[in-house]
């Protein structure tokens, strides 16, 4: 490695190891273009794109343009339901995707996250992670497998809305699987713990929290992020014109429920303090809540009600007549069903629970949302954005139930959406920046070495 070599290697501006695109088709907006571009040049990158900007086309693309440079199939993973939806996205850009469970490959082939293992890397010359920032949802060892079958291919695609919301620390889960630094190396890289670098037992760090930036780091991280991402809110922040991509009104308004009964040791209900007290109070108020959320949707227009308890789906299906709930329990084929069914109007109220709808569905026929709080501001981001995203041509109104003792859980989930702006922000203000910086600009210029070098 001479000097220049050397200096190139701490730029934080990453290397392409991908081609150049054959394939740009007409229906990609000239957005979409340079993303797939990019995309295909860089080999293994990252895609954080807000939800209605077209994350499917771009992506069913670049698995073409793959296809056509290696002659190998390409392998998109999605949640479930997002799966059928893709088939039906390539059906109307005319590009075949293939549907499998089996493991059998073929052309441009989808499968689930959860039949992942039934599937081979030698297969497959590039795979896609769709809503890969559901991720961090699965448990380690699901975890460690996708980002191991990852390993394994020559390349790689992440797109997701929300990559890392309100925390830096989970675009390591990002870099580790499109083979950047991995999780703990970018730690140590870009970060310092003020609490000690100490490891729990089964070999994580502990306290996220205490994960601050090292002083002269922050500009290095982003610079370094965008050398394998790009984020976009909407098309200006890639220079480019806005056009139809505007967002209709959004109206969020909150019921505060006061629960009929206090706790037993309790006069009055007080602010919860801790998840303990708030799952009791939780549980508590079930029939209140419920009943509430069946009020707010009496009316004939399509309307979702996410909650987080079973006892909360099956309660909301008895006092809504004319709905119809997704749980854990159903059979894949029935999730489908209903999906399909509330999709196409069939259906005008589903009851879900967020950790198994809020990602990657398209539903701009709904303009009503009815939201059980929580403290997970992806899973309210990302319920929201369900319905209200770009294609969206209604005002969206959004219900949030609350009891009245949960003013910490309310508290917590503006902090971490203040936070999670923020977070975008930067990262499309540091991407801009990149951007600007052209690699062939240092290339070129003739580098003077110290005398004792």
């Amino acid at each position: 490695m001479d000097y220049q070599q050397f200096l190139s290697s701490k730029a934080q501006l990453g290397t392409m190891d991908g081609f150049e695109p054959k394939y740009i088709p007409w229906f990609l907006f000239d957005f979409q273009k340079a993303l797939v571009e990019w995309n295909t040049r860089k080999g293994k990158s990252a895609t954080f794109a807000d939800c209605g900007l077209g994350k499917t086309p771009m992506q069913l693309v670049w698995a073409a343009n793959v296809m056509l440079h290696t002659n190998k199939p390409v392998l998109i993973v999605a949640p479930l339901a997002v799966s059928s939806q893709t088939v039906k996205e390539g059906q109307k850009f005319d590009i075949e995707v293939n549907r499998s469970t089996d493991g059998k490959a073929k052309g441009i082939t989808i499968t689930n996250y959860e039949r992942l293992h039934y599937f081979n890397p030698n297969d497959f010359a590039g795979v896609v992670c769709d809503e890969s920032s559901i991720l961090k949802n699965f448990d380690g060892a699901t975890k460690a497998a996708v980002t191991e079958f990852m390993r394994r291919v020559p390349y790689r695609l992440l797109c997701t809305a929300t990559a890392a919301p309100n925390d830096y620390i989970e675009l390591g889960t990002s870099s580790e699987a499109l083979g950047e630094l991995g999780y703990t190396d970018m730690l140590t890289r870009f970060f310092t713990n003020s609490e000690g670098t100490v490891k729990t037992r089964n070999g994580k760090f502990s306290n996220r929290d205490s994960w601050v930036f090292k002083g002269h780091a922050e500009q290095a991280f982003w610079r370094w992020v965008c050398s394998w991402a790009r984020a976009v809110r909407r098309p200006s922040d890639l220079g480019f014109d806005n056009g139809k991509f505007t967002l209709t009104p959004l109206i969020e308004r909150e019921t505060v429920v006061k629960a009929k009964n206090p706790r037993a040791d309790m006069l009055f209900d007080v602010t919860a303090i801790g998840l303990q007290e708030e799952r009791e109070v939780r549980r508590r108020t079930i029939m209140e809540r419920c009943e509430v959320a069946s009020q707010l949707v009496k009316h004939d227009k399509p309307a979702v009600v996410w909650c987080h308890l079973n006892d909360e789906g099956d309660a909301l299906v008895r006092m809504i007549p004319d709905s119809l709930q997704i749980s854990g329990s159903d059979p894949d084929e029935v999730k489908e069903e209903r999906f399909e069914a509330f999709r196409t109007g069939q259906l005008r109220v589903l009851v879900i629970k967020p950790k198994i709808g809020a990602f990657g569905l398209n539903w701009q026929h709904c303009a009503h949302v009815v939201y059980f709080a929580s403290h997970s501001y992806e899973q309210y981001y990302q319920a929201v954005r369900r319905c209200w995203r770009f294609g969206q041509t209604q005002p969206v109104t959004v219900d949030v139930v609350r009891c009245d003792s949960e003013d910490r859980m309310v508290a917590n989930l503006k902090r971490k959406s203040e936070a999670a702006d923020r977070m975008f922000t930067d990262l499309v203000k540091y991407m801009n920046e990149s951007l600007q910086i052209n690699r062939s600009q240092y290339e070129k210029k003739t580098v003077e070495v110290p005398s004792w070098l």
